[in-house]
């Protein structure tokens, strides 16, 4: 492809809104500045993230997936902090779409953008954006024009601001929906996009809209902000609104998000969300960003007083035209069919068919109607695939197609006539694999491959189990079918391993002065009921057992399960004792001559390393001492969760409060053989010698983990609440992870 020339920018201008115009002008002179060194780095880092052009990871160009080749990064402080930008690297661009939604020349355009600017790849998110990676940073602002030309913005997609705006696929098609979401998603990302009042937030925030309560749907109680479709019956008449609710998370410690208000007006719900951006900006941290969520701000102040100021800061906006403006043009919203519906015929069917159809194919509540789910591996999408997708879009139903949070594609409004002529097209684009949704469509984050703050290799694993689970889907129980894996690099959760029912995040363990791969164990998460509760780490396994894993726990629910009991409802009734007991056998790791491949990760024949995370002073001679005091810390917030399990939540919290002082202890030895068992002693010596000299401090947070320790410190006794239990158990977790990490950098320290 060939890049125009000449007048193209002037045309496009014409395409665009005008102040979109200007912005992204304004944007390619602040590049400029920045060039010539008169725009601060730190305000440039915060502008173009805003604008979607974020940081891509550095590992000397070595080719990891077949596919991609990691470089040099660009921008190489994507946290506002770090050596100045290298012009001549690559970085990513994140492609904010709203509910997923595109149409067939919005595709095509994507298709040769990622051709022209990127590396080919347009790769589908877990918040249904699209990311091109290899985006040099002097191309973003032809790249964003493009762009804007089809109504497609990166603005905010990245930075402290309202990201994108996510609902279930299945909005208006869907049989257990109250009313369709969709024109409502619109209405709510295109009102905040660039508000005034979104601008000066400490974190970012993310929305997302659901049509039901009882599916996964929009996954509303992992978002900071959710909104889940209600109706009501006022004098006889029929009123749309919806739930609304705030506060939920995952990253590091995950929170589920807490019902603000029962019922909102439709024409009410832009108002409330901006009252909700006012009390955020104006309240919540802005120093210290691992506190800086709105989740945080929620658990200081109290759902009450939030929803007190919130109901004060709407008594107070000024009028706003566009709040019923916007939410009276959804009834014009349309998504309908290209053709009638027809029923499926008999006859023969292509090879394949039948299995596709049972797990791919959704039948919508509109008769002779199905919505088709086309497993898309990793996420990635060829130019290739992407132009011949716009064109099925346009065969088979209306121009348009659905990104989804697993990282799919959706077709909606096929006749079911034409279900066999679809499959068959699909086949030569190898979309045609089933299992969608299944144990062997599997969700997992960038992982190491192009994040900054991967630990292990989730794309890699993903690739592997999917490569068996796909060979062996045909023979695999129906209930093993319906479970779902998702993968994180690292324990930012951008895998969604929490709500997944086998989940995993990457870590990494020290053997015989060797650097392993591991991933952290996570079982019993809920994926339906909008993400309704959250599994808990079991233990870290060595990377290259994890198949070994997947293939254990998934035979051994489907001999013991009980009738009608879900997973989640099994590994609570054999509880986290048998579930260790289970997984004790995977966790040893071979000698490095006995079998190096151990050393390396998925996809990667490299002998593992965690880069350049930073290095600290030399452990010494007591290495055995620090590793028995890390072994009883594991073992500790082990019985915080079997604890937990079992109600006991002051338990629970002592032990997960114990953990990490003896995690924090079995430091010190290092340096004090004799440290004293005594808290107090312990961790005031941790503060000194750990803390303040900044050794257990990292890129992946040891600072905020730090505190975790301090707050327990002072207020473990206080805990009363599963909540907060909860809680106290993941930060435990985290700080042992955090504690593993400061110690092999101690090690390798030469």
């Amino acid at each position: 492809m060939v890049k125009m020339v000449g007048s193209w920018k002037e045309r496009l201008h014409d395409r665009m809104p005008a102040p979109l115009a200007e912005e992204i002008d304004v944007f390619e002179t602040q590049i400029e500045m920045r060039k010539q060194g008169k725009l601060d780095e730190k305000v440039f880092a915060e502008t173009r993230l805003r604008r979607g052009a974020y940081g891509q990871r550095y590992d000397n160009g070595q080719r990891h997936d077949g596919v991609r080749a990691r470089t040099l990064e660009f921008p190489s402080n994507d946290v506002h902090k770090g050596p100045d930008t290298k012009w001549d690297a690559p970085g990513m661009m994140r492609i904010k779409i709203p509910f997923g939604y595109l149409n067939a020349e919005q595709v095509e355009l994507l298709a040769d953008i990622s051709e022209e600017y990127a590396d080919g790849i347009s790769h589908i998110t877990t918040r249904q954006d699209i990311q091109l990676h290899f985006v040099n940073i002097e191309d973003t602002p032809d790249l964003m024009r493009r762009l804007a030309s089809v109504g497609i913005t990166t603005r905010e997609a990245c930075g402290n601001s309202i990201r994108n705006v996510t609902a279930c696929v299945r909005a208006g098609v869907c049989r257990g929906e109250s009313f369709d979401v969709s024109p409502y998603a619109h209405a709510v990302a295109h009102y905040l996009l660039g508000h005034p009042d979104v601008q000066d937030f400490g974190r970012k925030f993310k929305i997302a809209l659901s049509g039901c309560q009882h599916e996964a749907c929009g996954l509303t109680g992992l978002h900071d902000g959710g909104l889940i479709a209600k109706t009501r019956v006022v004098d006889g008449q029929q009123e749309r609104g919806f739930g609304v609710y705030i506060g939920g998370g995952l990253g590091a410690v995950p929170f589920q998000a807490k019902l603000l208000f029962e019922f909102v007006d439709e024409r009410e719900i832009l108002p409330t969300f901006q009252a909700i951006s006012r009390v955020y900006a104006r309240l919540g941290e802005k120093r210290n960003r691992a506190r800086a969520r709105v989740k945080f701000l929620v658990q200081k102040l109290g759902v009450e007083e939030f929803r007190r100021l919130v109901i004060e800061e709407r008594e107070s906006l000024p009028e706003d035209a566009r709040w019923t403006a916007m939410i009276d043009a959804t009834r014009e919203w349309a998504d309908d069919p290209l053709k009638p519906g027809a029923p499926l015929g008999e006859g023969n069917r292509p090879e394949g068919f039948e299995a596709w159809h049972r797990s791919n194919v959704y039948a919508q509540r509109q008769p002779n109607y199905s919505l088709v789910t086309l497993r898309v591996p990793l996420g990635d999408l060829t130019a290739t695939q992407m132009r011949q997708l716009a064109d099925l879009s346009r065969r088979f139903v209306n121009g348009s197609l659905r990104l989804s949070v697993e990282q799919n594609v959706v077709l909606r409004w096929v006749s079911n006539a034409d279900l066999p002529a679809l499959y068959q097209a699909l086949r030569p684009l190898g979309l045609e694999m089933p299992g969608a949704g299944s144990i062997a469509d599997i969700t997992a984050c960038p992982g190491t491959d192009t994040c900054k703050l991967g630990i292990a290799s989730s794309r890699g694993l993903a690739r592997e189990l999917s490569r068996r689970l796909t060979a062996q889907y045909d023979e695999l129980d129906s209930v093993v079918k319906e479970l779902k894996i998702k993968i994180s690099g690292c324990f930012n959760a951008c895998g969604q391993h929490h709500v997944a029912d086998i989940g995993f995040y990457g870590n990494s363990r020290t053997v015989g002065g060797y650097t392993v791969p591991h991933f952290q164990v996570v079982l019993g998460g809920q994926w339906n009921e909008n993400a309704g509760a959250y599994g808990l780490a079991i233990g870290a396994v060595p990377s290259r057992r994890i198949p070994e894993v997947v293939q254990l726990v998934a035979e051994r629910f489907r001999r013991e399960r009980e009738e009608g009991e879900s997973f989640q409802q099994y590994i609570r009734r054999i509880g986290k004792k048998e579930v260790k007991s289970m997984l004790d056998d995977l966790k040893s790791v071979p000698g490095y001559q006995a079998d190096r491949s151990f050393y390396s990760d998925w996809g990667d024949p490299r002998e593992f390393s965690l880069g350049d995370i930073g290095v600290g002073e030399c452990a010494g001679e007591v290495v055995s001492l620090t590793d028995f005091g890390l072994a009883d810390a594991e073992r500790e917030v082990f019985e915080a969760q079997v604890a937990l399990d079992e109600h006991q939540f002051r338990e629970a919290a002592e032990r997960a409060y114990r953990s990490m002082v003896e995690a924090a202890r079995g430091l010190i030895k290092t340096k004090n053989i004799d440290i004293s068992s005594d808290p107090e002693v312990i961790v005031s010596d941790f503060r000194r010698d750990f803390h303040e000299t900044g050794l257990f401090h990292d890129k992946y947070a040891g600072a905020k983990f730090a505190s975790y320790l301090f707050k327990a410190h002072r207020s473990w006794a206080e805990v009363s609440s599963e909540e907060s239990a909860h809680q106290l158990v993941e930060e435990a977790q985290l700080f042992i992870e955090a504690a593993h990490a400061c110690y092999q950098r101690m090690q390798q320290r030469p």
